[in-house]
């Protein structure tokens, strides 16, 4: 059984296991991943990230195609092993990683990314790192969430960033403290490819200095309740700032279990666009055996 060498960061405690592959010679299976990430018997993670260059990984080739400076593709894999599209603080992790080890240089210019849903632009920021997540898209249906902790179903909007969520809006801080997210909130209409939930209580006052304030609370599809999600408080934002209409802020801060990342909306080639900030930190490397 082989030794592979790994290193393990987060973003405002969303975790990850970084395992890099420049190559494209690991073949790493949902199950091998999975015991990568389980938190009794493997490291421990909300999910894995591969540092593959696009040109070696079949995914990459559209990233290639929609910027050829996409070098490294972001293969990132659910704690249970299963694919998924985007992940905004496994983005900056990524960044941070690459920019530290050496394997590539941003010379004060943003480095892009390639993932399953298109090429993200990375930058350093003030609080760590700001991607730009490009376009946004709300959906037609207006579901309804049952969740462990709410006596009657909510409704919720659905927000796809390139990968699929669920906002629903709580009274209080003390119904957002109730939830039990150790059982899977459920969604209907059943979302084809699942969403992650995010759960949010706007702050009172929304808005102070022209920025709006919300606390969330998140279940990821294929992880269960994470201390944050990237992509989940850029999709809490742009559903808090809908429901708040005409004047609402495109500034927004989004309190997390594992901290605050930030939130900005502007206006771009092709329409809306909107940005993540926050820290990406990695803490410790080593060596694993690959069963």
């Amino acid at each position: 059984m082989p030794e592979i060498p790994f290193t393990k960061g987060h973003g405002t405690g969303n975790d990850f296991v970084i395992v890099a592959d420049p190559e494209g010679e690991l073949d790493l299976s949902a199950d091998q991943v999975a015991a990568l990430c389980d938190r009794h018997f493997g490291i421990g993670a909300d999910g894995l990230l591969r540092v593959v260059r696009s040109r070696a990984i079949s995914d990459g080739s559209a990233a290639i195609a929609e910027d050829g400076d996409a070098e490294w593709f972001m293969d990132y894999r659910n704690a249970d092993g299963s694919i998924a599209e985007m992940c905004g603080n496994g983005v900056r992790v990524f960044a941070r990683y690459l920019l530290d080890t050496g394997l590539a240089h941003d010379g004060g210019s943003a480095l892009a990314i390639g993932t399953r849903a298109g090429v993200k632009r990375v930058t350093r920021s003030d609080d760590g790192f700001r991607v730009d997540l490009g376009g946004w898209r709300a959906g037609r249906e207006d579901p309804l969430v049952r969740a462990k902790g709410l006596r009657v179903a909510r409704p919720g909007m659905n927000i796809d960033l390139g990968n699929p969520h669920t906002v629903v809006a709580l009274a209080s801080d003390d119904e957002l403290a109730g939830l039990d997210l150790t059982v899977i909130p459920q969604i209907d209409p059943v979302p084809a490819n699942g969403a992650n939930v995010e759960f949010v209580v706007p702050a009172d006052p929304l808005v102070v200095g022209g920025v709006g304030h919300v606390r969330m609370r998140v279940f990821e599809r294929g992880v269960g309740e994470t201390l944050s999600c990237g992509t989940g408080t850029v999709a809490a934002a742009l559903a808090v700032r809908s429901w708040a209409g005409e004047g609402a802020p495109d500034t927004w801060r989004v309190d997390v279990p594992g901290g605050t990342l930030g939130v900005h909306m502007s206006q771009g080639d092709g329409g809306e666009r909107v940005a993540l900030s926050g820290p990406a930190t990695l803490v410790y490397s080593g060596t694993v055996t690959l069963a």
